[in-house]
């Protein structure tokens, strides 16, 4: 029986022979994209943190500490779901409280080290996954083929 046009003897999509629309590659990449973000934040979800509070911690991980109205704007919330997350947060001693140097009527939030514990756990079940699904869907061409996407990929988003 013939292989469905666009794939390989091993039932994977062949490579497209012509130059894609720019368009029609930004849809589709926009939706694989945003498929293996969902699989990504599923893997990691332990019940134990919100998308949100996940997303909180990297950020003051990575940025350092942070009034509630930064993480709010950073975020895209209202201060006041921001006091919410930071609350429940604070509640399960993952981030501490300290005033603000600037301003003693404000106070900054920061990781705590239990915080930057369970950050890791998250990224290592993120990595961990990736990881094993790499290893179980590509061979090796394939994998050099994602290398050079992600390179690819890097420069779009100007690093």
């Amino acid at each position: 029986m013939p292989e469905p046009t666009g794939t390989t003897p091993a039932g994977r999509r062949a490579a497209p022979s012509a130059e894609p629309d720019a368009e029609q590659l930004a849809i589709r990449l926009t939706a694989v994209v945003g498929r293996l973000l969902r699989r990504l934040r599923s893997t990691s979800s332990e019940g134990l943190l919100t998308p949100t509070q996940r997303s909180v911690l990297a950020r003051l991980d990575i940025e350092g500490p942070a009034t509630t109205a930064a993480l709010a704007r950073a975020e895209y919330v209202r201060p006041q779901s921001m006091r919410l997350t930071l609350g429940a947060l604070e509640s399960q001693g993952l981030v501490e409280r300290a005033p603000d140097p600037a301003d003693g009527r404000k106070s900054v939030m920061s990781l705590t080290e239990s915080g930057a514990a369970v950050l890791a756990e998250v990224r290592a079940a993120k990595r961990d996954w990736l990881a094993r699904a790499v290893a179980a869907e590509l061979d090796g061409a394939e994998r050099r083929t994602v290398a050079e996407a992600v390179e690819l990929l890097d420069r779009l988003t100007g690093h």
